[in-house]
C-alpha cells in the first residue's frame, strides 16, 4: 500500500530525461567550433591574413577546402581565427551582464520596497533602447572596435537577467526554508547569498545561454556594418561584409560560409538553452 510519504517522494522525484539528438548534435557542433577557435594557430592551414594574388576567389580545392576570398586569403583559416572574436565577444557580454544582472536582481528581489521600485524604473528605461542601438551609439562616442559594443551590450542585457533574478528571488523569499533559516538566527545576507541565490542560478544560467546567441547575432551585424571588428582582423560578420563585392561576380562562397556559420551557432546555442530551460523547469517542484 502506498503511504502519503511515499507518494510525496514520487511527486518530488526529478524527471529523468534523455538528451535529445538535436541537443547532442548542437553540443558537439559548438564544441568543435570552440576547439577550432582555441587551437586556430596550430590547426589552421594558412595564416589568416596571408594574401595570395594567384588564387583570388578560388573555389574549394585540396589546397583551400573552402576556397579563398577577394585577396586570395584562405577562407577556412579565416573562419577558424574569426571564430575567436565571434565567440569571445558574446561570452564577455554574457558574463558581465549576468554578473551585474544577478547582483541587481538579488538586491531588488530581496530588499523590495523603494529599492525595487527605483531599479525597476531604471530597467524600464534601458529596455526602451535596443541593444544594437546602444552599441551603435557607443561606437559613435568611443570609436570602432569591440570594447565599446561589449560594454554597451552588457548594459543592455543586464536588465533581462536582473528582472528574471528579481522575480525568482521574490518568489523564493516567501518559501518556508527561508523562514526556517531566519528562526535559526541566520542573517539576511547569508540566506540570500548562500541559500536562495544557488537555487535560482540554474534558471538564470539557462537564460544567459539563450542571451549568448542573441548577442552573437547582434555583434555579427555590427561587424557587418563596419562598426565592430576592423580589417584585417578575421571576424565572421566582417567577412560577410568584405565578400559583398564578389556576390555580383557570382562568388557566393566567401560570404555564404561565415553567414551559415553564424546561423548554425545561434541555432545550436538556442537549442541548448531551450533544452536546459526544459530540464530545469521539469526538476523544479511545483
Amino acid at each position: 500500500m502506498t503511504t502519503p510519504t511515499m507518494a510525496m517522494k514520487v511527486l518530488r522525484a526529478p524527471r529523468v530525461r534523455r538528451s535529445s539528438t538535436t541537443f547532442l548534435i548542437s553540443a558537439v557542433f559548438l564544441g568543435v567550433v570552440t576547439l577550432a577557435a582555441i587551437f586556430a594557430p596550430l590547426i589552421a592551414p594558412y595564416p589568416p591574413n596571408q594574401v595570395d594574388l594567384l588564387n583570388i576567389q578560388a573555389g574549394p580545392s585540396p589546397a583551400h577546402w573552402l576556397g579563398t576570398d577577394a585577396l586570395g586569403r584562405d577562407t577556412l583559416s579565416r573562419m577558424m581565427f574569426g571564430a575567436r572574436t565571434a565567440l569571445l565577444a558574446p561570452l564577455l557580454v554574457v558574463v558581465f551582464s549576468t554578473i551585474v544582472g544577478i547582483l541587481l536582481g538579488l538586491l531588488a528581489g530581496w530588499r523590495g520596497g523603494w529599492i525595487d521600485s527605483v531599479l525597476g524604473r531604471i530597467f524600464d528605461v534601458i529596455f526602451a533602447f535596443p541593444a544594437l542601438l546602444l552599441a551603435i551609439m557607443a561606437v559613435a562616442l568611443f570609436g570602432k572596435g569591440l570594447v565599446a559594443p561589449v560594454v554597451a551590450m552588457s548594459i543592455a542585457y543586464a536588465p533581462f537577467v536582473a528582472r528574471l533574478t528579481r522575480s525568482l528571488i521574490a518568489s523564493e523569499r516567501s518559501r518556508p526554508y527561508v523562514a526556517a533559516y531566519r528562526v535559526q538566527g541566520f542573517g539576511g545576507g547569508f540566506i540570500a547569498l548562500r541559500r536562495v541565490l544557488p537555487n535560482v542560478m540554474p534558471i538564470v544560467g539557462a537564460q544567459s545561454t539563450l542571451n549568448f546567441g542573441y548577442v552573437l547575432a547582434e555583434l555579427a551585424a555590427l561587424s557587418f556594418l563596419g562598426l565592430g571588428v576592423q580589417a584585417p582582423t578575421a571576424d565572421w560578420g566582417a567577412m560577410v561584409n568584405e565578400a559583398q563585392a564578389g556576390l555580383i561576380g557570382g562568388y557566393f562562397l566567401p560570404a555564404l560560409v561565415p553567414a551559415v556559420a553564424i546561423v548554425l551557432v545561434v541555432v545550436a546555442v538556442n537549442v541548448i538553452g531551450e533544452e536546459l530551460s526544459d530540464r530545469i523547469g521539469g526538476e523544479i517542484p511545483a
